[in-house]
């Protein structure tokens, strides 16, 4: 498919880096051309790059992997060219003392569908640094991250499931857009207890097999 990424830093590198091994065709967009030329030649594989404009007219899916606030700028300005195409957001909004910005608002995710309400915006990749986004596969006990994925679009979400894949993970429903917002929330619990904490997040949960109760079996 063809994949439109918007920005340049480490998310976008690390994510596009699969696609383009995966063999989709990439165009990275940037507000400095030199840096989304930069990153297009390391990622290879006839990566394209130029003017975010550009990156939104050529991908049916964009990838916006920008700054939480900014993305909903650019989605806004760019909207038309957006329009019936998957929006696929990556954000955390999470700010000092890992505070959820959008406090009672709109999800991250929910304020670009409203800057762009022609497009179907999928909520996925915001639960784990970028580091983790670059290894090859994710894989952890033997076993392949999973990535929940919200989106209310049907076939967004089957091609967000296939990007997800190609990444070497997992994908799970997260349910509609509306519940975005949750997996925001969560990520920063998550940044809290892993980095004020020191504390293993996945330790807060207790296995599969004893999420209703001991002795009740798998769910």
């Amino acid at each position: 498919m063809k994949i439109g990424v918007l920005g340049t830093g480490n998310m976008a590198d690390a994510l596009a880096t699969h696609w383009v091994r995966a063999g989709h065709e990439v165009f990275v967009g940037g507000r400095d051309e030199r840096k989304a030329q930069r990153l297009a030649t390391r990622l290879g594989g006839g990566a394209g790059h130029g003017s975010l404009h550009a990156a939104t007219d050529f991908g049916e899916v964009v990838l916006v992997a920008l700054p939480y606030g900014v993305g909903a700028d650019v989605v806004r300005e760019y909207r038309a060219a957006l329009s019936g195409k998957v929006l696929l957001d990556c954000a955390n909004p999470v700010g000092p003392g890992f505070r959820l910005l959008t406090e009672a608002g709109p999800s991250a995710a929910g304020r670009l569908a409203a800057a762009a309400p022609g497009a179907r915006v999928i909520k996925a990749f915001n639960l784990c640094h970028e580091s983790v986004w670059r290894m090859t596969p994710p894989v952890f006990d033997g076993q392949p991250l999973a990535v929940p994925v919200c989106g209310d679009d049907e076939s967004a979400v089957a091609l967000a499931y296939e990007l997800v894949r190609d990444v070497g993970c997992a994908p799970v429903s997260g349910g509609g857009l509306e519940r975005a917002g949750l997996l925001e929330a969560t990520a920063a619990l998550f940044i809290g207890l892993w980095v004020e904490e020191q504390a293993d997040a996945r330790a807060i949960a207790p296995p599969l097999a004893y999420a209703t109760g001991p002795g009740t079996g798998r769910h």
